[in-house]
């Protein structure tokens, strides 16, 4: 288990009891040895100290605190490593290790790292700690962030991306707020709780960090603002011809919606029969991920398909770019895609703002995806600037950018671009306020969110689901060639 924290929220202080509770336990009952490394002595003494007082409380018979010194012998010659112990009457003791991983040798049982991030040599310490999992140990990593080039962070970016098999737990300053952090203190320093206090006191908590706050609180982690994606590798899976994967881009003037119905009807059909060309030719025996990025005046709208092979492969199967195109023409033409889309297994839709009118209706048709179960397709993202969704989300991009055989997309300039502006801000790869392009042609990266959000669709579990076979229709319904809006009745 990894665990990303904010500063002082307990999370030690619990981890003790669940120490003394594993300690305490007899072999036949789950129980085993707790180590604990930190990267200070002072903190070591602190967890042994409170592991004595949660065994006081849960009247568990403990010896006294020990200290003692291992010898431990390297090519350098003797080093003695200081560690403190509790010995409970079950056999199995809690020791307070040095960051050493040399520590670890021989022993067996719960590995705890407290604040990870700052101890000597992680990436050597989990080597030795994860070697407890072969006999049936447990080994719990936590700690605040220490900038995105530390080990602790890439371990996480590992975990998110699936990269690694490991948990993951996030618990930031607000959340721990929410699990009743400030009540707690109230309570122990004797002052009265009130939802006004608590605001006050968070804020002052806030302004007291100031520019460490993202990371001392909020588990970002700083020193990244840099560029997500070097051009190198995107072009590297960039290996399709727009023949294999159409693209196909639509632009309106301005004066649209003033012209005829005619008008409009001939400005829209090339762009039709491109469409319904290329969703003919997709293949039926793959399946298929949607994503759709909405704009409408100064951004584009770009509609994603992604096909995905026998050895999930993801490949660029569409695109469609609309710039200046009004919303029921974008649900016209998300409406053929989605409807079409062989073996369609989700689509993520962007739900930000006039977005949510677009992901709105396609849910009407197509039913709203439920993660417990069922058969809807439609899963609206709403991006806010709380949304956890890029931090979470963007990872298993990278991952298949950065693996062969993963991804495939068509080469295209435009494109290129568009995942080259995807920047590492405050620790997350989002897109930036900067646009780019000509004047009335510009671009805010819309294909890498499209392609992020059809990447996301591809790898929700999906659902089978039956059917029931419907009697002979009416036959007035059938003598009836008027058209029901857009997209026809739901049986054509």
């Amino acid at each position: 288990l990894f665990v990303e924290k904010s500063r002082r929220i307990g999370l030690t202080w619990g981890f003790a009891s669940y120490a003394v509770l594993k300690a305490a336990r007899t072999k036949a009952a789950g129980g085993m040895d707790v180590m604990y490394i930190s990267y200070s002595q002072e903190m070591t003494r602190e967890f042994i100290d409170a592991c004595a007082m949660w065994a006081r409380a849960f009247n568990q018979l403990a010896g006294e605190i020990e200290e003692t010194v291992f010898d431990d012998s390297d090519d350098e010659g003797q080093r003695s490593i200081q560690a403190f112990r509790i010995k409970f009457a079950s056999g199995f003791e809690i020791i307070g290790l040095s960051s050493a991983p040399r520590s670890l040798r021989g022993k067996q049982g719960v590995v705890m790292i407290d604040e990870a991030a700052f101890v000597d040599n992680l990436k050597e310490l989990l080597k030795a700690a994860l070697a407890f999992l072969m006999w049936g140990g447990q080994v719990v990593v936590c700690s605040t962030h220490n900038g995105v080039d530390n080990h602790f962070n890439e371990q996480i970016q590992d975990i998110l991306a699936g990269r690694k098999p490991y948990k993951h737990l996030r618990i930031d300053f607000d959340d721990a707020l929410n699990e009743g952090l400030y009540e707690r203190i109230c309570l122990v320093t004797g002052k009265e709780w009130s939802a006004e206090a608590e605001a006050e006191w968070r804020q002052n908590i806030i302004k007291f960090y100031g520019d460490g706050a993202d990371e001392e609180l909020f588990c970002i982690p700083t020193q990244g603002s840099g560029t997500w994606l070097p051009a190198p590798l995107i072009e590297a899976r960039m290996t399709l011809k727009p023949e294999d994967a159409p693209i196909i881009r639509l632009e309106l003037p301005a004066n649209y919606l003033q012209l005829s119905r005619l008008q409009r009807a001939t400005l829209m059909a090339p762009c039709l029969l491109q469409l319904t060309a290329a969703l003919q030719n997709l293949r039926r025996d793959r399946q298929h991920a949607f994503g759709f990025d909405f704009g409408r005046v100064a951004d584009l709208s770009v509609a994603k398909l992604l096909s995905i092979d026998k050895l999930l492969c993801r490949r660029s199967a569409l695109t469609v770019e609309m710039r200046n195109v009004p919303g029921d023409e974008q649900k016209l033409i998300t409406g053929m895609i989605l409807k079409s889309a062989p073996r369609l297994v989700g689509a993520a839709f962007d739900a930000t703002g006039m977005g949510w009118t677009v992901a709105e209706d396609m849910g009407r048709i197509f039913g709203f995806r439920d993660p417990e179960g069922g058969g809807g397709l439609i899963d609206p993202i709403k991006f806010t600037s709380n949304s956890d969704w890029y931090r979470l989300h963007m990872p298993p991009l990278k991952a298949a950018f950065e693996e062969d055989g993963m991804l495939e997309l068509v080469k295209d300039d435009e494109h290129l671009g568009d995942i080259r502006l995807v920047k590492v801000i405050r620790g997350i790869p989002k897109i930036p306020d900067a646009r780019t392009g000509e004047t009335n042609k510009k671009r805010h990266g819309d294909f890498a969110v499209a392609l992020a959000l059809a990447h996301y669709a591809s790898r929700q579990q999906w659902f089978e689901y039956a059917y029931t076979a419907a009697s002979a229709l009416n036959e007035d319904s059938v003598d009836d060639d008027d058209e029901d809006g857009h997209y026809g009745r739901q049986h054509w």
